[in-house]
């Protein structure tokens, strides 16, 4: 397990570390985004999808429809919104066992998962950074990300 910090200055930024991350990403690659309500959970989230998808597309947060999938240049992609999810078990609905094995699933609110969450991940924290706009990213990669992050930089 690996730690990595990065200060965000602004939504810019976030959306920078999210095209970052696109170009690492492999298909069966599990990423948790964790973070308080505006933290900038979905503004990552919705860069990464453009940079593997297009940047004309559409990417509406999933609260209400709890996933949505994308076609991407490096396979599915796969955003879920667990906020709303009564039990761990629930995940099993939404498709999330074919997203972990041929996906590239983005997870916002991934301590619904409880148990089920994979041990081969990301994990972005995103907190509060020294002004309103700042926010901090704290990346801990599990196994196959280690390498992968090798000296990025923001």
């Amino acid at each position: 397990m690996e730690r990595r910090i990065f200060e965000l200055a602004d939504e810019a930024a976030t959306r920078r570390l999210g095209k970052m991350l696109a170009a690492l990403a492999r298909p069966g690659d599990v990423i948790m985004l964790h973070g308080t309500l505006g933290m900038g959970k979905s503004t990552l989230a919705r860069s990464f999808i453009q940079t593997l998808t297009s940047t004309d597309e559409e990417v509406p947060s999933p609260t209400f429809t709890l996933v949505q999938m994308y076609e991407g240049a490096n396979g599915d992609i796969w955003h879920f919104d667990l906020y709303r999810l009564d039990k761990p078990e629930d995940a099993f609905e939404l498709g999330i066992e074919d997203a972990f094995a041929d996906g590239i699933s983005l997870i916002e609110w991934p301590d619904r998962l409880g148990r089920l969450a994979p041990r081969r991940r990301l994990e972005i924290h995103l907190h509060l950074g020294q002004h309103d706009t700042a926010r901090r990213a704290e990346l801990i990669s599990h196994d196959q990300w280690n390498d992968r992050l090798g000296d990025l930089d923001l």
